[in-house]
C-alpha cells in the first residue's frame, strides 16, 4: 500500500512538472480565443487547444481549401468532406474525440431508452490526444497530429483515380497560418499537406509540378452546434427536396421506425402574421471574388432568380448575394459560397453543403462552379453559326451572350442544390418549369440558319416556386401537414412533374418524359427538329467558323460539338422504347401510378431513333471532308476530339460509327431488351424485342446505298448493330427470351448471307459463327470513344446529400 501511494505521488508530481514546464514554455505562444482558444507555438509549428468542457457536443468539418485542379482526380479546391458530431471525453491521462452514432437514436425523455441505443450500436473515436497540462477545469491538448492526417482521404482518391500510391509526407507539411482564424462560434484551422509517392496516372502528370510531390491544403472546421428552436419538415417524395433520415427506436410499434425530414436553411418571418416580411436572417450567398467579369456578373443575376420563389411565399429579400469580402475565407461556415473552380479540364460543377447531423439544417451552402464550362457553351454557338469570322474575328458577341445565358442558369441550379433541392428531370417535357433540370440549347432554324437568342431560360421556374413553398414555407404547427400536401397536389393539377436521377438516366432508366439535355414535350418531334438543325449547321460549316490564323486543327474542334449535337436527345428517344410513365405517388393524390407508353408513340420513337442509324443522315458529307487535315503540331487529339483507327489523319467512317453506337448502346441495352420482353407479354400488339430487332435489321443490314461513300459508313455501322445483338444473346443479366430472339436474329443474319460473294457479307456470316464457336470469349468490340459531351454541364455531382 505504501509503495503505491509512493508511485502515485511520483506520477502526480512528474505531471505537475510537466505542466509547470508547459506553462513557461507556453508564455510566448501566439494565442487565438474563440469557439476554442487555442496557442500557436511558432518554434515547433504546434497547435494546443483548451477544452474547457467535456462532453459538450461541436460539429466538426473538413475539407480542400486548395486543390489538385483535375476534374478525373476530384480533389477540388473548396471541396467540402464530411461532417460529423463530435465531443471531447476525458480517459485516463487524455482527451478522446468521440463521434457518437446520430442515425440510430431514441428521441424520448427516458434516459435508460436512450442509453440502450446508444450502446446497442457503434461509435467512433476520431482522436486520442495526451493532456498537455490541467488547470482549473481546463485542459491543453497538442491538436497538431490530427490537423495533420489525411482526414480528407487525398492518397485514397489519388489511388481510386489510379494516379498512384501516395502518403502523407509530414516532413513536408505545416500548419497554414494565413488561414486558421478564431471566431466566436467557430475556429478554423488549415493546414498544408503533401503526399510523396510515384506518379502512375496522366492526370497527376499533367497537373501537378513535381508528380512525385503533390501539395494541397486542408481545412478543418470546429463549429458551434444551432440551438433547439430548429423545426425539422417532413420528407415526401413529391417535394423535389433530397431526404434527412434516422432510425427512432422509441417510435411507437404502429409507426415506421425510420424518419425522414428535408434538409433546409432556418429561415423565419419577422412579422409571421404578416403577408410580406423580412427575415429573421435573411439567406446570403457570397461570390467568390475572384470571378472575372462578364462571368461575375452573369453568376450574380443567376444567383438572384431565387429571390423571386421566396418573395412567391411572403418573403422580403430574404435570399440575398453579395461578392465575398476581401479578407473572408470561403472555408469558413459563417458564409454560403459561390466558388469559381479552375481544372485543367470541363468537369463537374455541384452544390454541396454542411448540416447539423441531428436536424438536417444547412448551415452552409457551398457551390463549386468549373470554370471551363461557359467555354463548351461558346464553342457550341461558334459551331452553329453560319460564318461568324468571314468578315471581322471580333464576331464573338452572339457566342459569348448564349455561354453568358447558360451560366446564369448553372448558378442558379448548383445553388438550388445547395438550398436543399435534387434534380427535376421531368420540367423540360413541360415547359422548362425548372433550373433543376438540365438544359440542352434551345435553338431553332430562322431561313436557313442557326438562331439561339432563346437557348437558355432567364428566370426560376413554376417547380422552383413550389419546392419553395414546401421547404420554406411558414406553418402553424397544426395546419403544416394538410399546407403542404396542399401545395403539392396544387403543383400536380397545374400540370407540374417531378421525376429525379435515376429514373432520368439514358442507362437502364424507365421514365419516359425524364431526360438529360433535352428539349420538348415531344422527345421524337424534337429529336427530328434538332437532326434538321444539324443538318443546315453542318451545310453551313465553312473554316470562317474559325478566326484567321488559326490552324484547320481547330475547326475539327469546332465540330465537334456539332456533329454529335443530337446525342441527349437521342437518349430521350431511345427511353420511349420499352418506356414506362410514372410518377412518386402517395395514397390518394390521384397521380398516374405507373402505365406503359402508348404503342404508336413506341413505334414513331423508333422509326426516328432509326434514323441516327442512317449513313445518309449521319455520314459526314464529302465536301466538308477537306476542312479536316492531320492535326497540326503542337495541337494533339484531346479527349474532345473525335478518334478513329486512321492515325494521323481524319477519320470519315469512325465518327459515324461512334455516334450509331451510342444510340445502339441505349436501344439495345440489357434492362431495355427484358422490359420489352414483359411488354409484349402483356399485350400482344405492342412493340416487342423482336419487333425491334427486325426493324434495326431492316434499317441497317439489310441496306445498301449507291454512293460507295455513304455505304462504307453504313457497313461500319452495321458491325455495331451485328455486335450489340451477339451481346443480347450472350448476355447473363436478361430474361432468357432476351437471350432466345437475339439468337434467332443472328441466324437470320447468317441465312441472309449465306452463299454471298460479298466481302462484308462473309465477314458477318464468320463473326457468327466466331461467337458461337467461343460465345464465353465475347466482348463487344469498342468503338472509338466518343468524345466529352458533357458538360455543356457534366452530370451533376451532388455530394453530402
Amino acid at each position: 500500500m505504501k509503495n503505491h501511494i509512493l508511485v502515485s505521488f511520483a506520477m502526480f508530481m512528474g505531471l505537475m512538472g510537466v505542466a509547470a514546464q508547459f506553462q513557461e514554455n507556453s508564455k510566448n505562444f501566439t494565442k487565438y480565443q474563440g469557439k476554442f482558444n487555442f496557442l500557436y507555438d511558432v518554434k515547433s509549428d504546434k497547435i494546443y487547444l483548451e477544452v474547457e468542457e467535456l462532453n459538450k457536443e461541436f460539429l466538426y468539418v473538413y475539407s480542400l481549401s486548395s486543390g489538385i485542379g483535375s476534374n478525373d482526380i476530384g480533389l477540388d479546391r473548396g471541396q467540402l468532406g464530411g461532417e460529423q458530431v463530435v465531443y471531447f471525453e476525458k480517459a485516463g491521462n487524455k482527451l478522446l474525440l468521440v463521434q457518437p452514432n446520430l442515425k440510430f437514436r431514441a428521441l424520448t425523455d427516458n434516459e435508460l431508452e436512450k442509453k440502450s441505443v446508444e450502446q446497442a450500436f457503434a461509435r467512433s473515436i476520431l482522436f486520442g490526444f495526451k493532456i498537455e497540462e490541467e488547470k482549473d477545469g481546463k485542459y491543453i491538448i497538442d491538436l497538431t497530429d490530427f490537423l495533420l492526417q489525411d482526414v480528407h482521404g487525398v492518397s485514397q482518391q489519388l489511388q481510386r483515380s489510379a494516379q498512384g500510391s501516395y502518403s502523407l509526407d509530414k516532413s513536408k507539411s505545416a500548419i497554414n497560418l494565413e488561414r486558421t482564424k478564431a471566431f466566436p462560434k467557430n475556429i478554423e484551422f488549415d493546414v498544408i499537406l503533401t503526399f510523396s509517392g510515384e506518379a502512375k496516372g496522366s492526370h497527376i502528370r499533367s497537373v501537378a509540378p513535381n508528380s512525385s510531390l503533390i501539395t494541397v491544403t486542408q481545412h478543418h472546421s470546429f463549429i458551434d452546434l444551432p440551438d433547439n428552436n430548429y423545426k425539422k419538415r417532413a420528407f415526401d417524395p413529391r417535394s423535389g427536396s433530397y431526404s434527412f433520415s434516422y432510425y427512432d427506436y422509441s417510435t411507437p410499434i404502429q409507426e415506421p421506425i425510420l424518419k425522414r425530414y428535408i434538409p433546409r436553411h432556418r429561415l423565419k418571418k419577422k412579422d409571421p402574421k404578416a403577408a410580406v416580411s423580412e427575415a429573421v436572417e435573411p439567406i446570403i450567398y457570397y461570390l467568390d471574388n475572384g470571378t472575372p467579369e462578364p462571368v461575375r456578373s452573369a453568376l450574380l443575376e443567376g444567383a438572384r432568380w431565387w429571390n423571386e420563389a421566396f418573395e412567391a411565399i411572403g418573403y422580403k429579400d430574404a435570399f440575398q448575394v453579395k461578392i465575398l469580402p476581401d479578407d473572408a475565407d470561403p472555408m469558413d461556415v459563417r458564409y454560403n459560397v459561390i466558388q469559381w473552380v479552375h481544372r485543367s479540364t470541363r468537369g463537374w460543377s455541384y452544390g454541396s453543403s454542411i448540416k447539423d447531423p441531428r436536424t438536417g439544417e444547412i448551415l452552409k451552402g457551398h457551390v463549386s462552379l468549373g470554370s471551363l464550362r461557359i467555354r463548351q457553351d461558346f464553342l457550341i454557338a461558334q459551331a452553329l453559326m453560319d460564318k461568324p469570322f468571314a468578315k471581322r474575328d471580333d464576331n464573338y458577341e452572339p457566342m459569348l451572350a448564349m455561354a453568358l445565358a447558360r451560366i446564369r442558369q448553372l448558378s442558379a441550379h448548383e445553388i438550388g442544390h445547395t438550398l436543399g433541392f435534387a434534380h427535376n428531370f421531368a420540367a423540360s417535357a413541360s415547359g422548362m418549369t425548372s433550373v433543376m433540370d438540365y438544359p440542352h440549347p434551345a435553338v431553332e432554324l430562322k431561313r436557313r440558319k442557326v438562331n439561339f437568342t432563346n437557348a437558355y431560360d432567364t428566370g426560376i421556374g413554376d417547380w422552383d416556386k413550389l419546392t419553395v413553398a414546401y421547404s420554406y414555407s411558414e406553418f402553424t404547427e397544426e395546419e403544416e401537414s394538410e399546407a403542404l400536401n396542399r401545395i403539392l397536389e396544387n403543383g400536380h393539377k397545374n400540370g407540374l412533374r417531378f421525376i429525379s436521377d435515376t429514373d432520368a438516366r439514358a442507362k437502364g432508366g424507365a421514365h419516359a418524359y425524364a431526360h438529360l439535355w433535352d428539349n420538348g414535350n415531344n422527345a421524337t418531334t424534337e429529336l427530328e427538329n434538332i437532326l434538321e438543325i444539324r443538318k443546315v449547321a453542318i451545310s453551313n460549316f465553312s473554316i470562317d467558323n474559325i478566326r484567321k490564323n488559326e490552324p484547320n486543327t481547330v475547326l475539327e474542334d469546332v465540330f465537334v460539338p456539332l456533329y454529335f449535337f443530337h446525342r441527349y436527345q437521342t437518349e430521350a428517344v431511345t427511353k420511349l422504347i420499352g418506356g414506362m410513365d410514372y410518377n412518386y405517388t402517395v395514397k390518394g393524390d390521384g397521380q398516374t401510378v405507373v402505365e406503359p407508353i402508348p404503342n404508336n408513340t413506341q413505334k414513331l420513337a423508333l422509326k426516328a431513333l432509326l434514323t441516327t442509324l442512317d449513313a445518309n443522315e449521319i455520314a459526314i458529307p464529302k465536301d466538308k471532308l477537306a476542312l479536316f487535315p492531320p492535326r497540326s503540331m503542337g495541337y494533339a487529339r484531346t479527349r474532345e476530339s473525335f478518334k478513329g483507327r486512321t492515325g494521323v489523319t481524319f477519320d470519315p467512317l469512325s465518327a459515324p460509327e461512334t455516334a450509331a453506337d451510342l444510340s445502339l448502346e441505349l436501344l439495345l441495352h440489357p434492362e431495355r431488351a427484358s422490359r420489352l420482353i414483359i411488354q409484349k407479354s402483356l399485350k400482344e400488339n405492342d412493340l416487342g424485342l423482336g419487333d425491334v430487332l427486325d426493324e434495326t435489321i431492316r434499317e441497317t443490314i439489310a441496306k445498301s446505298h449507291k454512293d460507295q461513300y455513304i455505304n462504307e459508313v453504313q457497313k461500319n455501322i452495321n458491325y455495331r448493330v451485328l455486335y450489340h445483338i451477339m451481346s443480347l444473346a450472350a448476355q447473363d443479366k436478361v430474361h432468357p427470351q432476351v437471350n432466345a430472339i437475339a439468337n434467332q436474329k443472328l441466324g437470320y443474319i447468317k441465312s441472309r448471307f449465306s452463299g454471298s460473294s460479298d466481302a462484308n457479307a462473309q465477314e458477318m456470316a464468320r463473326r457468327i459463327d466466331n461467337f458461337y464457336a467461343h460465345p464465353e470469349l465475347f466482348k463487344v468490340i469498342p468503338s472509338p470513344e466518343i468524345p466529352d459531351g458533357s458538360p455543356i454541364g457534366m452530370d451533376c455531382f451532388i455530394s453530402n446529400y
